[in-house]
């Protein structure tokens, strides 16, 4: 077979933050495969097509690329950031493990993005320059109480903490509750970095202490940061800097 798939991270929005890497396999690719928004970030061109399907059909889109490359098509499988994180990676892996054994014999390769965590974390200073954890706040695929758990369980263990998919307009009470969580836990004022849209036009980044945190400072375009116990915050004209440091201080 002379088809192939690339699972791509297109970073968190600017293109300057897409990988050369990653760049090289668009220019190669005959078919693009991926999320409305995702796929709009790819330029047309003369022999490429480009497939765009809503944000819940994961499995069908990886299975549609792995079928297209088996009938010799260069596919690229786009995702916002790295596709290893919350993203279209796993999809396909878990995609090829459930089909065709052929599927298992294709070109199958991985290319890392930068993540808006880690784009948000160094607009904001090094809040995550110490132990973290990253958490998908949304649950879709997994239950709320599950959630809460690892909520509690993070807090315990003093990480800081990225979430992901904090607050949507059909699910705006998860956040609230997850706020709360995090101040039964944590029963401190350590810094909460809100960043929208990183890298984007739209881009606006907050730090506000827990205790003042709101729900309605997240939508589904935020990260959000929480420090841990060690979390400092160097205010300066403009906006401060993050930082957790890189020593346990007792």
């Amino acid at each position: 077979m002379s088809g192939w798939v690339v699972i791509a991270g297109l970073g968190p929005g600017h293109a300057d933050l897409v990988t050369p890497e990653v760049t090289n396999a668009l220019a190669q690719a005959t078919d693009i495969v991926g999320y409305i928004p995702y796929v709009a970030r790819v330029a047309q061109r003369p022999g490429l097509t480009l497939h765009a399907s809503d944000n819940r059909v994961e499995i069908d889109r990886a299975q549609h690329a792995l079928e297209m490359a088996s009938a010799g098509r260069k596919v690229v499988v786009v995702s916002s950031g790295d596709p290893g994180v919350f993203a279209m990676a796993a999809a396909v892996f878990e995609a090829v493990e459930n089909g065709p054994s052929h599927w298992r014999d294709l070109d199958l390769r991985v290319l890392p993005g930068i993540t808006a965590m880690l784009a948000a974390s160094a607009r904001a200073g090094a809040p995550l320059g110490h132990d973290f954890c990253t958490i998908n706040l949304s649950d879709n695929l997994k239950p709320w109480a599950l959630i809460e758990k690892r909520l509690r369980l993070a807090a315990e263990a003093d990480f800081a903490m990225a979430f992901y998919n904090p607050r949507s307009k059909s699910r705006p009470e998860g956040f609230a509750r997850a706020l709360e969580v995090l101040r039964e836990a944590c029963g401190d004022a350590r810094p909460v970095i809100f960043a929208h849209a990183v890298s984007t036009p739209a881009e606006d980044i907050r730090v506000t202490p827990l205790t003042d945190a709101t729900p309605e400072m997240a939508d589904m375009r935020t990260v959000v940061i929480v420090g841990s116990s060690q979390t400092r915050v160097i205010q300066r004209d403009g906006a401060p800097l993050v930082y957790t440091p890189r020593s346990v201080l007792a």
